[in-house]
């Protein structure tokens, strides 16, 4: 599906095309290998689960639903790394995509799942990005490819930047009013290369959640 810049109110009513683009500084953290952007953010107590809704087990990870419609399929390609915090960084890296386009097809930004996985700036963009769908009167529909990842861990452990690759070629948005899907044909901006700042809940759980998110646009290195 195409993408432009935020703002996109008035963008969005004008056409089919949606941005998911980096809330807050563009610094990535790579000038220096031991400290990762973000690192001392705090994170913010999770809400209360999700009531039961049927989702099989997989789909609660955290006891907070993160499934999404039949006819939406995340494909994350990816091999988990041998840290254990690192794994599960990575983890709850997909659970944050999940409670993102899950908001964006429940159309609300107050899902359980979505602060559980977000704290800091990363629930701004969530918030951004689902409450854009909603003003312009869309979901998603498709399947969207995440491929390419690598890890990295801050020096005190507290923090995982987890990098990939996205393909949005089959992943498109649908009209919830008449329920059209609009297609796009595939180009370079179906292509994105994420980092997703990722810090550790403060407990003795293994849960991680999102706090910056940071995407470069039209990557052809992720063609």
């Amino acid at each position: 599906m195409k993408r432009r810049t935020l703002p996109v109110a008035a963008a969005l009513v004008a056409t089919a095309s949606l941005l998911l683009t980096a809330c807050g500084s563009g610094d990535d953290g790579s000038k220096d290998n031991d400290k990762i952007a973000g690192a001392d953010q705090g994170s913010e107590t999770p809400s209360a689960s999700a009531s039961a809704s049927g989702a099989p087990a997989e789909d609660k990870p955290d006891g907070v639903d993160v499934s999404l419609p039949k006819d939406v399929v995340f494909v994350f390609d990816w091999d988990k790394p041998k840290d254990k915090n690192e794994a599960a960084a990575m983890d709850d890296a997909a659970n944050f995509l999940r409670a993102l386009y899950r908001g964006v097809n429940k159309r609300t930004t107050k899902d359980a799942a979505i602060t559980t996985y977000a704290t800091g700036g990363a629930l701004n963009y969530a918030n951004t990005q689902i409450n854009a769908y909603i003003d312009a009167g869309w979901s998603v529909t498709g399947t969207r490819r995440h491929y390419d990842a690598t890890t990295r861990s801050a020096t005190n452990g507290e923090s995982v930047e987890v990098a990939f690759c996205s393909d949005s070629t089959k992943f498109y948005a649908k009209e919830t009013k008449s329920g059209k899907v609009r297609k796009t044909d595939p180009s370079i901006t179906d292509f994105d290369y994420y980092k997703i700042i990722m810090v550790k809940y403060p407990t003795d759980t293994n849960l991680w959640q999102a706090s910056k998110v940071y995407v470069d646009e039209k990557a052809a290195k992720c063609q």
